[in-house]
């Protein structure tokens, strides 16, 4: 485009704040919405149609009076709000004289209503002397007008005088200030001034009776009550006075005024973070106590309390959002309380401008540079980052906008345009607001382009002919509009292209196209995978992708999938971001003219990219209508990078001439496109995922848009320094349990060392207290017993391992079993061990003994002693072993994620460390999870499956690609941390260390070596040293009594043996030298052993050297110990010294060098995990950043749900299949399974060598089976004595639990309100009523308390009416009585009694008359047709005489009084009560908010009043109790299912046997209760919600909720019993108490006895109860049925009688009956009875035999006074002392063996 100079035009655009005045509302009049104010008074117009009077009354309702016209100013203020076509009603009424002055009335015929004359008027005529009251008169011009006929209904205008309020009597008067004002009273009366104010009617002139009015000056008491107040509610108490006012009645005048209190100051305005001043201001002086306010900031910010230390106080006050915010400060004395609130406005400073965008026609442009039409209008949309209320303005346009941030559009129209001219022309744009310092600018550049017309293309050729050339060449010519950019589309037989091209002016030009269409198209498929790469982009949040283009050579090919049908740009930038000016290529999408597979497709050649190799940015523009800021689509971004070439046989090389990439390529298949057949070859790469480094801080800004995972890997880092926390704790406890115990009872003269390792198993309860002893058994020998202790850690933990040394004095040669007992001591001490581990330290020789087994004296086998055999191969490959071994071994240390949990203690792989790989490899996982997450898949690509698992060569590989890149990193990690070596302490440490470790021996043990020293010389104890070590004496060495032994000589006879050996290569000990008695000592090493020697002996041979070396180490230390003088021979000393040491270099070995990594390999491997983790963590939020939110949840879920499904169902199911192959296909016993040889130094062996054994002690000796059956027994009882403890708490928790749930289910409240509704709808009831009678109710007491004051609610106003009442009546059947034939004629109707079998359940006319003919339609919702039970939703009820069934002839009230008064007197018009209903029932429900309780209530007439009312809780409450309550019942239900387990335990055991026990059947009762409390629980909650769902369809209509009434009580009954079989269950818990145990023993001995004399007793109730009922049944109440004659009878015995009406009846059988039965019931058989009782109560005392519970119960005393520290008695009196043989431990309770000596141990 030329250079050209163009004008420059500014711009000026203002945003600002829309300007309003604001006055100070401090001193103006405050009146209500609806209200207007003016001169000190609020108006209100009223639209409503009133009479003078009610008008009047409508206005003194509010505290006001119809209006007074006083002035002309008062005329025109109202006018203004007046309709000038309705009537209105003015305060004018008939002149009266003032009647509490002496005066006349005034003169004329009105005035206003409160005495004052009509100074000023507006009359349309004179008012005539007879008119009475006054109103503005419609379409007059708003003239009043004067009527006699105030009874018309006009509009009215109601005045409401500010600090004046006048209230009829029975009413408050409401005095009401402004903000930080109170009330100052002036004036005020009760009484009466006027008799125009607060009257029914208008009176012209009052009579003398009523001139007897009288005001009384109330301004004290009014005062006293509102003073200090800024509003308040003023009575008025006639007690302490009459009534002013007698015959008209009084009314309450108050004139006040308000006074200022409290000043709230501080601007209107501010701007968001800016300081605001609030000033407080106190303005009321004296005051008295202290000033305390409470400061309400409005945006949630409250200083309370705020105490002001001057009365005038400032607070600075920040807010942080905009808004329009409510101050309100509230401060108190002791004599004023004041409000003051003021509003404040908060906006944020107009920023910096946004998005501009600009439209002309059917184009948009964003960017400083727009281009448009010359003469179209154009529209500039504009916005800004903040600014609310905004007044757009500048010189051309003005326009408005309330919010800044939101786009809006100025509009420059033609004319505007006009006036710009053709050109470019430079526009400014200025924003501002007033809290905006600085105005906000941008500059803008306006293209003012013609239309383009004119233009002309041809092809040019030479003649007509087509050009034969690949070029082609065509001219285009243009009249006006240029510059302009023109579109080529070229379309082929097969194929289409378009290229843009500029022409710069509209002078002819001539554009060249090479080779642009080729007409073959070939289609070549890839097998190999190439390089693709597919993005979604989401248009509302992204819209650029970055491309890498491998090559100048090939061709990209980018394919589009919308998610809607848009339109869209693209751009195509060579590193950099490209625009509208700067970009490598850009096109529209769709293309026009293309085949629907086309239209989103972009091919871009090498020359449309001009050959760039590297990162491309293609850029997404949507294309939207003008206003629209967004758009919600996403857009599937496909790029390809291909080439097409073909074999160039004359260049004898590939070549690509001729062709070139179509558009129909795709990851699998290159579409190329050629003028030439030839051999062809298609280069395919598809581009991974590329995330951009360089936008690092680009995408982070995005955070707040896309937290996802950001957040996530924050979470992951966080979790895991807690966890390492964690880890490392448990590492150090660990530790500590990490330590071969060398055994306390060792001999110090045994070097043979054994390693014993015990693993506890995991099962509950064991772990043990108690004192542990071990026996091994060899092929050799016998090891002594040892007790297995450690002094400084618990052992025998469940699932522990504990490792322990053990040493004798030879070996015992291969183990045959091991023997294990203890003492059953301890709080816990029963054990189960789970296996044990033996190995020989010398020979490096193991053996395993699966025990399993339980030593106790309750559980398993009931035994202490137990001897387990080696396991032998067949055991150890044994499938059980083998995959249970194997599969804990794997879940504790092999698995990365619960060895976290339940890592060996042993392992040198920490805690710490697992965690941290397992982090690494979360992250890692993460990465690789979210590198090919949403990699679309191609369809055509072939599926492979194994039977119901399909998938795809590309899933396939993605497992691979993930699996190299995460797995070798992470298994290296793995690797160095679990084969480093731990650092090896310094000499100095360990040096320190053993010099500080000290050993416990009992005092026992300390005297033992002294005596030894004393009795054996240092000679002799040396020999026998070494004899021991060699199982027997040696021959020629025998000692005898006090002969001592030559140690030089016996050290030389060693000698020449080791060295004899060493050259004969004989055997150490042999059996052969065995049977000889000869002792030969073969130390060989194994270079030097005889060819035919075996591996295993050679080893042998090795491990005697090292044990023969150990021992001359401790001679050598024996020797030393004992020095030169206490050798009688100080040369002998030296000689033997010489000996030993010689022996020792003879026998010199090395111990085996340790393996594994060095320990300074751990640091590599912590930076390993730095480093991956921290690059892991990094990508991975780059990836969630780059996909966008949704993405990024919806990769979270699968990528949490998959991490959880591996960990928790995938892996576990890993382990136990490879731990299934193991044992049952390889049958492989792993060693590492049971440990590695450990090697201990002679060091840390020599530490103790201080300990003797004491074998006096009692765990050294096995329990006798006499003290295990004591204990055992002990054990039994003590575990009747928990489990009584344990029943009766659980009971009492069952008990508690029970109660409040029986509790929670009723409401105290239910009395109070059935006794209110049957007290209310009771009266004017009588014993005897007519029908008339009952009429004369239902007008008058049913309505007036079923209908009250408020609309909906009963006479009580809280109890709500739910739906309808209604009436309901059963009849009879008419003449259905028998009647005597004597007696029928003549006769009149006569009817039975009710019963079901006579009740009428025909269908009538109204009057109960009969339909003519039979088929006239019935309405069944007519009260003259029956209606049956069942459609009723009714249940039978009882009557006084009969049960009477729930249907019936029905009719509901109306919703209101008087329809149900209508209703219920066309009812008796028609006669629907007669001689021949029996039962009448009003029948309705409330519902009482305040209790939440609904009571359905029925009322009865019978014979007598009756009322049945049932209290439901339908609506739980919200309240805690309710929660409280609900977890009860869940905990109840608990309990249920604790007793179901119980009892089914039982019910198994005892089989038949247990429904014969009373207790038994006690406890399934309650259990069969409370599951059918339960399900009538849900069936009444279930009928709950559907009555209240049918009461909310039909409002209008009874509502029954009888069914629901009936579910409750049933649920009430079912826990009652519930209450009382579990309080009867007390009994059977106190059954071990002597007295109860007495008491039911005595029962049952008497049983036999009492059952005879209860045959009696009832026998003669029966004779006595049908002899009265026979005698009195029909003339006396008590008696009128068998039933009440026996419950008389009864209470005769009770004393409870009424002797006066049998008496007065018949004197003569009365006396005799109730003498008779006196004397035979009371006097002889209930004496009788009671006597048999206290015989077998006392035989019961003399013979009575203790059970075995008594002996629970005295132990279990015994046990709670040893608990407190007190003594316990026995009965007898004497202390309960322990038994001889076994011992109590005080602090358990539990029993140990006694006999023998206890030691420590």
């Amino acid at each position: 485009m030329e250079s050209t100079t163009f004008p420059t035009l500014t711009l000026l655009l203002f945003l600002s704040w829309t300007c309003y005045a604001e006055e100070d509302t401090e001193d103006t009049l405050y009146c209500p919405e609806h209200q207007e104010g003016f001169d000190g008074s609020c108006y209100e117009f009223v639209a409503l149609q009133r009479s003078f009077l009610s008008a009047q009354v409508w206005c003194e309702q509010g505290g006001g009076h119809l209006a007074f016209i006083l002035n002309d100013e008062i005329q025109q203020f109202l006018q203004k709000h007046l309709e000038p076509g309705k009537d209105w009603w003015l305060g004018l009424a008939p002149a009266a004289p003032n009647l509490t002055l002496d005066s006349a009335a005034s003169e004329g015929s009105l005035a206003w209503l409160d005495g004052s004359d009509v100074s000023y008027s507006n009359w349309e005529n004179s008012p005539d002397p007879h008119t009475a009251c006054g109103h503005v008169l419609r379409h007059s011009g708003f003239q009043w007008e004067a009527t006699g006929n105030c009874s018309q209904e006009l509009n009215f205008i109601c005045q409401f005088d500010s600090g004046r309020s006048i209230v009829c009597d029975g009413q408050n008067a409401t005095l009401q200030c402004g903000s930080g004002q109170v009330i100052e009273v002036d004036d005020g009366f009760y009484g009466r001034k006027t008799i125009h104010y607060c009257r029914s009617k208008l009176i012209a002139a009052p009579t003398s009776s009523q001139e007897e009015c009288s005001w009384i000056d109330v301004t004290d008491s009014v005062t006293a009550h509102c003073h200090g107040l800024q509003a308040c509610q003023a009575p008025v108490d006639l007690s302490s006075f009459g009534e002013p006012c007698p015959m008209l009645g009084s009314y309450l005048s108050i004139e006040y005024h308000c006074k200022h209190g409290l000043h709230l100051l501080m601007s209107k305005l501010a701007a968001v973070f800016d300081n605001v001043t609030i000033t407080v201001k106190w303005l009321l002086h004296p005051f008295q106590g202290n000033l305390t306010c409470k400061l309400n900031a409005g945006d949630g910010h409250t200083i309370d309390p705020y105490s002001p230390a001057e009365m005038e106080s400032n607070v600075m006050h920040v807010f942080n959002r905009p808004g329009v915010f409510m101050v309100g400060v509230e401060c108190s004395t002791s004599d004023w309380h004041v409000t003051a609130q003021k509003s404040i406005t908060i906006q944020e400073p107009v920023g910096e401008f946004g998005l501009i965008t600009c439209y002309s026609r059917n184009m948009s442009t964003d960017g400083p540079k727009f281009n448009a039409l010359h003469g179209r209008p154009v529209q500039i949309q504009v916005e800004v980052e903040a600014g609310k209320s905004v007044l757009h303005c500048h010189v051309v346009a003005n326009s408005s906008v309330d919010t800044g941030i939101t786009p809006h559009n100025i509009t420059l129209n033609a004319l505007v345009l006009e006036k710009l001219g053709h050109g470019c022309h430079n526009l400014t744009l200025t924003a501002s607001n007033r809290v905006t310092s600085q105005p906000v600018s941008t500059g803008l550049e306006l293209c003012l382009l013609e239309p383009v017309e004119g233009l002309q293309a041809s092809v040019t050729a030479e003649g007509d002919d087509c050009p034969d050339s690949t070029n082609l060449i065509i001219g285009v010519s243009l009249e006006r509009g240029a510059p302009v950019e023109l579109l080529f589309t070229l379309t082929g037989a097969t194929d289409a292209i378009s290229e843009t091209r500029d022409m710069l002016n509209g002078s002819f030009q001539a554009y060249t196209f090479s080779s642009p269409l080729e007409g073959t198209s070939i289609l070549l498929p890839r097998l190999d995978v190439g390089q693709e790469n597919s993005t979604v982009l989401d248009l509302a949040n992204f819209s650029t992708l970055i491309i890498d283009v491998p090559s100048p050579d090939v061709t990209l090919v980018l394919k589009m999938e919308p998610s809607e049908d848009i339109s869209f740009m693209l751009f195509l930038g060579y590193r950099d971001y490209p625009n509208d000016e700067n970009h490598v290529a850009k096109t529209q999408i769709p293309l026009e003219n293309a085949t629907d597979g086309e239209k989103y497709t972009w091919v871009l050649s090498p020359k449309d990219r001009t050959g760039n190799v590297g990162v491309h940015y293609l850029v997404m523009r949507p294309i939207v209508e003008p206003g629209v800021k967004f758009i919600n689509a996403t857009v599937n971004v496909i790029s390809i990078a291909a080439q097409c070439k073909y074999w160039n046989e004359t260049e004898s090389s590939w070549s690509e001439d001729g062709c070139r990439v179509g558009p129909l390529t795709t990851p699998l298949v290159t579409q190329c496109l050629c003028n030439h057949l030839t051999f062809f070859g298609s280069s395919f790469f598809v581009m991974p995922n590329l995330v951009d480094v360089s936008r690092t801080t680009e995408l982070f800004a995005t955070f707040t848009n896309n937290p996802v995972v950001v957040c996530f890997v924050g979470a992951i880092f966080a979790v895991y320094i807690m966890v390492v926390v964690w880890a490392r704790r448990k590492d150090i406890q660990d530790s500590a349990k990490v330590k071969i115990t060398v055994l306390e009872d060792n001999d110090p003269l045994a070097e043979y060392r054994y390693m014993l390792t015990f693993s506890t198993g995991h099962r509950h309860g064991a772990a043990t207290s108690s004192q542990v002893t071990i026996t091994l058994l060899g092929t050799e020998g016998e090891s002594e017993p040892h007790h297995l202790t450690d002094s400084e850690k618990p052992v025998f933990e469940r699932g522990g391992m504990d490792m322990f040394l053990l040493t004798t004095h030879f070996s015992l040669g291969d183990l045959q079993s091991i023997r294990l007992w203890h003492d059953n001591s301890g709080a816990h001490p029963a054990w189960y061990v789970n296996k044990v581990m033996v190995q020989d330290l010398e020979s490096g020789q193991k053996w395993h003994f699966l025990c399993n087994s339980w030593l106790a004296v309750d559980v398993g086998e009931c035994a202490l002693d137990k001897v387990f055999p080696v396991a032998t191969e067949m055991d150890l490959k044994r499938f059980s072993n083998l995959f249970f071994m194997k599969t804990a071994k794997d879940f504790r240390d092999g698995h990365i994620w619960f060895s976290v949990i339940s890592r060996p203690p042993c392992s040198t792989f920490t805690r710490v460390q697992r965690v941290s790989c397992c982090f690494s490899l979360l992250l890692c996982t993460m990465l690789t999870s979210i590198m090919f997450w949403g990699i679309p898949t191609d369809p055509s690509e072939q599926t492979m499956d194994l039977g119901h698992i399909e998938f795809t060569w590309q899933q396939v590989m993605i497992g691979i690609q993930s699996s190299i890149i995460m797995f070798p990193i992470n298994l290296l990690i793995v690797s160095i941390f679990r084969n480093t070596r731990p650092r090896e302490k310094s000499t100095k440490a360990d040096s320190a260390s053993k010099q500080g470790k000290t050993v416990r021996v009992s005092p026992s043990q300390t005297s033992s070596p002294h005596k030894e020293l004393k009795d054996i010389t240092p000679d002799t104890r040396i020999a026998q040293s070494l004899s021991k070590a060699m199982k027997s004496p040696l021959p020629e060495l025998e000692l005898r009594s006090g002969q001592p032994a030559d140690i030089n000589t016996l050290l030389s006879l060693v000698e020449d043996i080791i060295r004899q050996q060493n050259r004969a290569a004989g055997d150490f000990y042999s059996d052969a030298s065995k049977r000889d008695r000869s002792m030969i000592l073969s130390l060989e090493d194994s270079v030097w052993g005889s060819p035919e020697r075996t591996s295993d002996e050679a080893q042998k041979k090795s491990n005697n050297s090292r044990y023969l070396y150990r021992q001359l180490r401790h001679v050598e230390k024996e020797l030393g110990l004992l020095g030169p003088s206490r050798f009688s021979n100080p040369g002998s000393y030296n000689r033997a010294m010489q000996q030993v040491q010689g022996m020792k270099g003879l026998l010199e070995y090395r111990l085996p060098s340790s393996r594994g990594l060095p320990w300074w390999f751990v640091f590599v491997g912590w930076i390993l995990v730095i480093a991956t983790s921290g690059v892991s963590g990094y990508f991975t939020m780059m990836y969630g950043l780059t996909y966008g939110k949704d993405r990024s949840i919806s990769w979270l879920i699968s990528m949490v749900v998959s991490f959880f499904e591996s960990l928790f169902i995938t892996q576990p199911l890993k382990v136990l299949g490879f731990a299934a192959f193991f044992a049952l296909v390889l049958k492989k016993v792993d060693q590492e399974e049971y440990g590695d040889p450990v090697s201990l130094s002679s060091d840390d062996h020599d530490a103790v060598r201080a300990a003797r054994r004491d074998s006096t002690c009692s765990f050294y000796q096995p329990p006798p089976p006499t003290d295990i059956e004591r204990m055992r027994n002990n054990m039994i009882k003590e575990q009747k004595v928990f489990a009584l403890i344990r029943e009766i708490l659980v009971y009492m928790g069952f008990m508690w639990m029970l109660l409040l749930v029986a509790y929670g289910q009723r409401d105290p409240n239910a009395y109070f309100l059935t006794q209110h509704i049957r007290q209310s709808f009771s009266r004017d009831i009588s014993d005897s009523m007519s029908i008339q009678d009952v009429f004369t109710w239902a007008n008058t007491t049913l309505l007036s308390n079923l209908f009250g004051e408020h609309p909906g609610f009963i006479t009580d106003g809280n109890s709500k009416l739910v739906g309808n009442a209604r009436l309901r009546q059963v009849r009879v059947n008419k003449n259905s009585c028998p009647v005597a034939p004597s007696m029928q004629q003549p006769k009149r109707d006569c009817h039975a009694l009710y019963s079901w079998e006579l009740e009428d359940m025909g269908s009538y006319g109204p009057g109960w008359s009969h339909y003519v003919a039979d088929n006239t339609s019935v309405d069944l919702n007519s009260p003259w047709a029956y209606q049956s039970q069942g459609k009723l939703r009714a249940y039978p009820i009882w009557g006084s005489v009969k049960l009477y069934r729930g249907g019936g002839f029905v009719v509901d009230l109306g919703p209101d009084s008087p329809n149900s008064s209508k209703t219920l007197q066309h009812l008796y018009d028609n006669t629907w009560f007669d001689m021949y209903t029996q039962a009448i029932f009003v029948e309705f429900t409330v519902y009482n908010a305040n209790v939440n309780l609904f009571c359905i209530v029925t009322l009865m007439l019978e014979t007598t009043f009756r009322s049945e009312l049932q209290s439901v809780r339908l609506y739980q409450s919200t309240g805690g109790l309710h929660v409280f309550v609900m977890a009860s019942e869940a905990i109840y239900f608990f309990f249920i299912i604790y007793y179901m387990f119980v009892q089914g335990k039982l019910m198994k055991q005892q089989r038949y046997a247990y429904f014969k026990s009373k207790w038994n059947l006690l406890e399934l009762a309650i259990i069969i209760l409370s599951w059918s409390a339960l399900s009538v629980f849900i069936k009444r909650t279930l009928l709950g919600k559907r009555d209240i769902e049918y009461y909310q369809n039909h409002k209008d209509q009874y509502a029954s909720f009888h069914e629901t009434a009936k579910a409750d009580a049933v649920l009430g009954y079912l826990i009652a019993f519930l209450v009382l079989l579990a309080t009867v269950k007390l009994w059977h818990l106190l059954r071990l108490n002597p007295k109860l145990h007495m008491i039911t023993a005595t029962l049952q001995r008497a049983w036999t006895d009492i059952s005879g004399f209860l045959v009696v007793m009832t026998i003669m109730f029966l004779a006595y109860s049908i002899a009265s009922n026979l005698m009195y049944g029909w003339k006396l109440y008590s008696y009128r049925t068998l039933l009440d004659a026996a419950q008389t009878m009864i209470s005769l015995q009770l004393g409870i009688f009424n002797y006066e009406e049998v008496l007065n009846y018949n004197p003569v059988l009365g006396a005799f009956l109730i003498g008779s039965c006196i004397v035979f019931m009371t006097f002889v058989v209930l004496n009788l009875f009671i006597s048999v009782i206290l015989v077998a109560f006392s035989q019961e005392q003399i013979h009575h035999k203790p059970s075995e519970e008594d002996e629970i119960v005295d132990l279990m005393l015994m046990k709670l006074c040893s608990l407190f520290g007190l003594k316990f008695k026995q009965q007898g009196g004497d202390c309960l002392t322990e038994r001889p043989d076994v011992s109590s431990v005080s602090n358990n309770g539990l029993s140990m063996i006694s006999s023998g000596n206890s030691c420590d141990g």
